[in-house]
């Protein structure tokens, strides 16, 4: 009976230490006698990932059925044609200009980015009451480079906005090359400084670039405060002299905040000091914006324009609908600007216009998105 019981045992012990050896021989076997799940990774072409179908809705703008057509022969597709063809030609010798510029000004083999120079090409027609009119063609201009020393830079501008009446500016959009100020263009050495903390300060000292030349002197302070998780407080500060213009000063605040399903509201207040009339002008703005995909915005305004003298008056009232649409890439666009005006000149009667603008914008490459 006692060696029944040894062999039970042994027989026990036997087997549990087989089972034991087999599971560490399965557990430390390599891994191509395991037994494992295998999963192919496909991976997708580039035509798969950029196939419209997979594309954001608002990266298109025709229909599904539009995908693959056949570009149809046209007036439009071969002017479309000419000006990106002009844009390639042209756009970056503009941006070479300016790089050159960089490295020759500020004594380094290298050139900055962003430098804020541009050239704004394009063509604007205005109707009112339904009146056709010829467009007509608009250029601006902007060299903005570095010098030697870091904080000075060689501002050129094709015009001075000092010099720009007031209400003209808030309305810059709804007019024509004709009707705007020729303010000529001015050349300038800017100084670029902090103070305190926040507070960014310029000091520029210039002329203007004409026959005889008219030296002007400008000061500009400008903070911007996060009042809360909305609302964001942005003020401005502004002294000039111009030898024949005499003095000037311009205030400008302006808060905002989004207001929900996207629409970001903005409300703004300007005074300016005019010297030539000896009297202050002053100007409320409150619209709203609203970014509709990656193409358009749309921008309605409100505005009310005042002056001093004799007493405290309003001038003009306006309301204007600003469509704004990316054409191509993000340096052609197009504009509609449906406007209405109430002038005291004409007993605030209302006088209704509608400006359709095109606009190029030649600076090499662009990063910003200018909608």
């Amino acid at each position: 009976m006692k060696g029944c019981w040894w062999t039970l045992a042994d027989c026990f012990f036997r087997y549990r230490f087989a089972g034991l050896a087999a599971a560490l021989a399965l557990t430390l076997s390599p891994p191509s006698h395991s037994i494992e799940p295998v999963f192919e990774v496909r991976e997708r072409s580039v035509a798969e990932i950029l196939s419209p179908a997979d594309l954001p809705i608002g990266f298109y703008t025709f229909e599904p059925d539009e995908y693959w057509a056949d570009p149809r022969d046209s007036y439009w597709l071969k002017f479309s044609n000419w000006v990106l063809r002009q844009e390639r030609l042209h756009g970056q010798k503009i941006q070479s200009v300016g790089q050159w510029a960089d490295r020759t000004l500020s004594g380094s083999s290298q050139s900055l980015p962003n430098n804020e120079s541009y050239l704004r090409v394009g063509f604007a027609t205005e109707s009112e009451y339904g009146d056709p009119a010829q467009f007509e063609p608009e250029a601006r201009f902007r060299l903005d480079i570095p010098t030697t020393r870091r904080k000075l830079r060689l501002v050129i501008e094709s015009e001075s906005e000092d010099l720009i009446p007031l209400g003209e500016r808030q309305r810059d959009r709804q007019l024509t090359e004709p009707e705007r100020s020729d303010t000529q263009a001015t050349g300038a050495l800017r100084y670029l400084t902090q103070i305190g903390d926040a507070i960014n300060f310029s000091n520029d000292v210039g002329v203007r670039l004409r026959l005889p030349p008219d030296a002007f002197w400008r000061a500009t302070a400008e903070k911007r405060w996060r009042l809360d998780d909305k609302w964001i407080l942005n003020a401005q500060q502004r002294f000039y002299y111009f030898h024949q213009d005499g003095w000037g000063e311009r205030t400008w605040i302006g808060v905002g905040r989004p207001v929900g399903n996207d629409w970001y509201f903005r409300s703004s207040s300007e005074l300016e000091w005019v010297h030539n009339n000896k009297e202050f002008v002053a100007a409320q703005i409150f619209s709203m914006r609203k970014r509709m995909n990656n193409r358009l915005i749309v921008t309605p305004r409100l505005g009310v324009l005042g002056e001093s003298k004799p007493s405290w008056r309003t001038t003009s009232a306006f309301g204007d609908l600003t469509f704004r649409y990316r054409l191509h890439s993000n340096w052609l666009y197009a504009e509609l600007i449906p406007a209405l005006e109430f002038p005291r000149e004409e007993s605030f009667k209302d006088r209704a216009s509608v400006v359709f603008r095109v606009e190029m914008f030649f600076s090499g490459i662009i990063e910003d998105d200018r909608l």
